[in-house]
């Protein structure tokens, strides 16, 4: 007789103990950050893991059934909270993008993110089989994306803006639309692209000119870039050492414990610490793509794929940026950089992946509609 109880034994073991990994190595390169002090970040990020864990495994006990059925209510709330932001928004670091509810600030955005993919996947399991290689299949979903991108946008949240995007449009394309109507989507966003510079702020638009070139502006707007790029290579192969960093902990590299935090780890932990997290990322994002290939169910299939995708935009996103293969904007590197926004969103698309497995097992596909 096994000593441990059933509910234990359903836990999905494998998957916790590749997040819990993850997390732990965050904490510590938090605590080094911190100058080899728990408080402030890697002892709070701690605290909002297990929180957020817990909060995952109880998402993936909700009936999938409710969760497809409520897409799209919650995310019409969410468009509606989009729009009070810019109404009664509270203002912070020249950004408009919280809602203050008394005993939290709540940011929309953030769980619109997950929100879009639920929405664009709910559409396109509504939407009549025979319809889905006409402009009937494009311009919704496009609107579903485009209305929170662009409220974001103007937040202004460009780091944000682009995720929502990203994972839509996922979901478009494992719907299995034609390439032609992505194409003609595609000139029109090209289009567009003069009018969504035009609404960023100055100092966003600058972050996009001078990836190119971050040399050219070493003390003002490519400095986190030459900073973050000095970080990483003078890690080498095996890193300074823990608690040995001197960008970091000398305060050269800015955003070091949140946007930067790979360039933080880089220069103590050097190539075998980046390879060693991104074997981890690798890991998740095979499991959560295992279990879309898997579901043969149209909306808990294309939920699962865009879910890991718009981890994985997290990931690539947030990696391209610290090596100055793309513009700075501000999206954080999950588990590693400190902030709850971030992980809770993480943490909900593990759970609903985690729902959308264990139904699998559960029953039949034939339960699905």
């Amino acid at each position: 007789m096994s000593l441990i109880p059933d509910p234990f034994k359903q836990l999905p073991w494998r998957v916790f103990g590749l997040l819990t990994l993850m997390a732990a190595f965050g904490w510590v390169v938090l605590y080094s950050a911190a100058g080899g002090h728990i408080m402030p970040w890697a002892g709070m990020q701690a605290a909002r893991f297990v929180v957020f864990l817990v909060m995952a495994e109880a998402i993936a006990r909700v009936p999938l059934s409710f969760i497809e059925k409520m897409a799209l209510p919650v995310y019409g709330v969410l468009l509606v909270a989009l729009v009070l932001v810019e109404l009664i928004g509270g203002v912070a670091g020249g950004s408009q993008r919280w809602i203050n509810l008394g005993f939290m600030q709540l940011q929309p955005s953030e769980f619109m993110k997950l929100a879009c993919v639920l929405a664009v996947a709910r559409f396109y399991t509504l939407l009549p089989a025979r319809q889905i290689r006409t402009w009937t299949a494009l311009w919704p979903a496009c609107a579903l994306i485009g209305i929170p991108a662009a409220l974001i946008l103007i937040q202004p949240d460009l780091g944000t803006a682009l995720m929502v995007t990203a994972g839509g449009v996922t979901v478009m394309f494992l719907a299995g639309l034609p390439m032609r109507l992505f194409v003609g989507a595609a000139a029109s966003v090209i289009g567009a692209v003069p009018i969504a510079f035009s609404m960023l702020h100055e100092y966003q638009q600058k972050r996009i000119l001078i990836f190119m070139d971050p040399e050219s502006d070493p003390l003002g707007a490519g400095y986190h870039i030459s900073q973050s790029k000095i970080a990483i290579g003078s890690g080498g192969i095996f890193g300074k050492g823990f608690l040995h960093g001197t960008q970091s902990h000398l305060d050269y590299l800015p955003e070091g414990h949140t946007d930067f935090v790979f360039a933080t780890m880089a220069e103590e932990w050097g190539v075998v610490g980046g390879v060693f997290l991104i074997v981890c990322f690798m890991l998740l994002l095979r499991w959560g793509m295992r279990v879309a290939m898997r579901t043969e169910a149209k909306f808990p299939r294309m939920v699962a794929a865009g879910l890991s995708m718009t981890i994985f935009f997290y990931i690539a996103i947030n990696m391209m940026m610290v090596m100055g293969l793309a513009p700075v904007v501000g999206i954080p590197l999950p588990f590693m950089s400190y902030g709850g926004s971030s992980m809770m969103t993480i943490m909900m698309c593990v759970g609903i992946i985690l729902n959308i497995d264990r139904e699998r097992t559960r029953r039949s596909s034939t339960g699905w509609k």
